[in-house]
């Protein structure tokens, strides 16, 4: 019985260098803010030509390793959690999208993540982190009437919530759904009186973490979220 012939793939030049810029960073020869080589030292180190090298260096941008201005070196990025979940934000928003159960599937995902939170924030906020809650719950109060400035608030108020937990994911996790459902937040200040339950229900939290009362806090995030979950529609 003859073997099944197994396909050497040939690659791409650029993938090679992708390779060994990638190895380097990782390595630690080149690190966060350092600028990267210059075309002219990469082509002469790995003897290759200069479309290779600009190809394998936007493949690094591509996936948040460097930052490519024009005129400039590229630069080495710091990953974050932040930073890897912006890199995967037009995928995200495309699949959303074409598909409304996508959106559902998101919108309970928020629920489930956010009622954890609230419970977290329940046990570990200190009066500054009430403090800094309350200052955009009115700086919220304030926007009434100006779309733009009150998502924003809203946003915040939320992801302020997660920062409470120390942990950077948590907290980059928020961001990232809470930007992706904002292509799907309908003109909700259009409709009356809707921004007033927004801030009752904001101020309900709060009050909830103020008094360290995790299931209360966790009610209160719950009521807050299946209500607004109404209002992003594809």
């Amino acid at each position: 019985m003859s073997q099944p012939v197994e396909q050497i793939v040939r690659r791409k030049l650029s993938d090679e260098v992708f390779d060994r810029l990638e190895r380097m960073i990782i390595s630690g020869e080149l690190k966060p803010g350092d600028d990267m080589p210059s075309e002219r030292v990469l082509m002469e180190r790995f003897g290759v030509g200069r479309p290779a090298i600009r190809e394998a260096m936007q493949s690094l941008a591509n996936m948040g390793l460097v930052a490519i201005s024009h005129g400039e070196r590229a630069k080495v990025l710091e990953l974050t959690a932040q930073s890897i979940f912006r890199q995967v934000d037009a995928t995200a928003k495309i699949m959303l999208s074409r598909s409304s159960d996508s959106l559902e599937h998101l919108k309970n995902a928020r629920i489930f993540f956010e009622r954890g939170m609230a419970r977290e924030a329940a046990a570990k906020a200190t009066e500054r982190d009430i403090e800094e809650l309350r200052e955009i719950l009115e700086r919220q109060r304030r926007s009434l009437g100006k779309a733009e400035e009150f998502i924003s608030a809203d946003m915040q108020f939320h992801t302020r919530i997660a920062r409470i937990s120390g942990n950077p994911i948590f907290v980059a996790v928020s961001e990232a759904m809470l930007a992706w459902l904002k292509e799907y937040h309908t003109d909700m200040l259009i409709w009356t009186g809707k921004e007033k339950f927004t801030l009752v229900e904001h101020e309900k939290i709060v009050d909830r973490l103020a008094a360290a009362d995790a299931d209360g806090a966790e009610v209160a995030m719950l009521v807050h979220l299946e209500r607004s979950s109404a209002l992003y529609v594809k």
